[in-house]
């Protein structure tokens, strides 16, 4: 059987998507939050001399109110930077430029009044970074406190080795720490046992213990706690308190409720973990991409372009190559213009973007924002691509790590997206959200010595038309940080 082998050439038309740099700069914009768009910005700048900043003029108060109560609300205002035109004055001068020297000149003129003080010269005046300071860690506080100490040279090297094998809860490190820092010293078991003794009573007190139950013991003898009972709770019935199983602890000991109670009262005084408050991280602010203000019966959406550069493309480069530049150069500029220009536009639709996500919001959860989280509609990613035209993935890349300002606090726009809940009866679905805020209502009214079951809520969520599952609220319970119910209950 023979084959026959032939070239041929044929022609086929298809569509494919081609991700140029261009779309794929427009894509990871969209995506950036607010404050990694700000370093990207500065990033492009600091690499591409066409790109200039342009210094955002203040505007008055007449000028921010009607940025907000104007006739077109739901305009996008222009990215800087669209247009190189400055309007001259009659003298010369452009509308943005002041007489500094005329200015300057009255400023230094003018003689301190008698008993004002003498004035600093800027070059006095201490560095930022001289005005700063960091938070203490716990190796640092626990060695400033060995500084400061009486300790001899021999006990001061065991200390360091001490401080050094902590970990971040302020535990001492190992199975058998204090055998392992001798043998690594070459010292005797009772010489770094001393010295730690010494050390679990520097600040934070219980710092460089062994077990949780050490650390609790070490305090109560420090604060001077007389209370045999809270000592055995502590030595014997850690698991029960953790189960708050207060009446098997009673029985077992022999003792009254009241007892019992009073004893946890000393224990939930101290601290289990002694080094909680070194190394915590600064809080993070949130800067709203988006605002949400209601005017009369209106809401009106607003961008924030606070702290945004406003880009343009510099004059100088453009001039340049409308006089003739070639070769290298010129190829260099018109590839940095090209860049400058993409980045403008990519922001701007960015902007854009964010606005008709945020219009379309609005449009759905019209009722959450009347009347609060109890009124949160069920929303997916779909509805909000169809009404405005555009993929779910653009929507989902859209509402990651940005925020929108209402009056009713600030949301990530993720916030708004929530399953569905079904109902008993034929009424409209409730999203999971607003259920999360019944739950949460449902557990803050409940008698703290008998807290309710996540089944007990799931029968009151029933009496209010809700159809949920009880591993769905000891789901969403558990995503609130909210303890069982047997965790909850108090003793007195």
């Amino acid at each position: 059987m023979a084959f026959e082998l032939k070239q041929s050439l044929n022609l086929k038309l298809s569509q494919n998507l081609v991700m140029t740099p261009q779309l794929q700069q427009a894509i990871r914009l969209l995506q950036l939050s607010r404050m990694e768009l700000i370093d990207a910005i500065h990033n492009e700048l600091e690499s591409n001399p066409v790109l200039e900043e342009e210094l955002r003029p203040e505007k008055s108060q007449l000028e921010a109110e009607a940025a907000v109560l104007g006739n077109d609300p739901k305009q996008v205002q222009e990215p800087a930077g669209e247009t190189d035109k400055v309007q001259e004055l009659s003298d010369g001068k452009t509308a943005n430029e002041t007489d500094w020297e005329s200015y300057l000149e009255q400023l230094n003129s003018s003689a301190p009044m008698p008993g004002s003080g003498v004035r600093r010269d800027q070059d006095e005046l201490p560095n930022i970074d001289q005005t700063l300071s960091a938070a203490d860690t716990l190796f640092d506080h626990l060695m400033w406190q060995l500084n400061v100490s009486n300790m001899v040279d021999d006990d001061r090297v065991v200390a360091y080795e001490i401080i050094g094998a902590l970990d971040d809860r302020g535990f001492l490190r190992g199975e058998r720490p204090v055998e392992d820092i001798a043998i690594r010293l070459e010292v005797s078991v009772d010489h770094v046992e001393r010295v730690l003794g010494i050390i679990q009573h520097f600040d934070p007190i219980g710092i460089a213990t062994r077990s949780l139950q050490e650390c609790l013991k070490v305090q109560l003898g420090h604060f001077g706690y007389d209370n045999p009972l809270a000592e055995r709770m502590i030595d014997e019935f850690l698991p029960d308190l953790e189960k708050r199983n207060f009446q098997a602890i009673a029985k077992k000991t022999e003792k009254t409720i009241e007892e019992v109670a009073e004893a946890l009262q000393i224990i939930q005084s101290l601290e289990p973990r002694p080094a909680r408050n070194f190394g915590a991280t600064d809080s993070i602010y949130i800067t709203p991409d988006i605002y949400v203000n209601k005017v009369g019966d209106e809401y009106v959406i607003v961008q924030n372009e606070e702290g945004l550069p406003m880009l343009r493309v510099s004059k100088y480069y453009k001039a340049a190559l409308q006089d003739g530049m070639n070769g290298e150069a010129k190829a260099y500029v018109q590839e940095k213009l090209r860049s400058a220009e993409w980045l403008i536009r990519s922001i701007h639709q960015r902007k854009r973007t964010i606005y008709k996500v945020m219009e379309s919001i609005l449009k759905f959860q019209q009722d959450f924002f009347e009347k609060g989280v109890e009124h949160l509609r069920p929303l997916i990613l779909r509805q909000v691509a169809e009404d405005i035209g555009m993929h779910e993935s653009t929507i989902s890349r859209v509402t990651s790590n940005k925020y929108v300002h209402t009056p009713r606090g600030i949301f990530e726009l993720k916030y708004f997206f929530n399953s569905s809940i079904g109902r008993q009866t034929g009424d409209e679905n409730i999203a999971s959200m607003s259920v999360k805020h019944k739950i949460k209502q449902i557990i803050e009214s409940e008698n703290q010595k008998k807290p309710f079951s996540d089944q007990a809520i799931v029968d009151k969520l029933k009496k209010e038309n809700i159809d949920i599952a009880r591993r769905t609220v000891a789901k969403y319970r558990e995503s609130m940080g909210i303890m069982s119910s047997s965790k909850r209950r108090k003793i007195i």
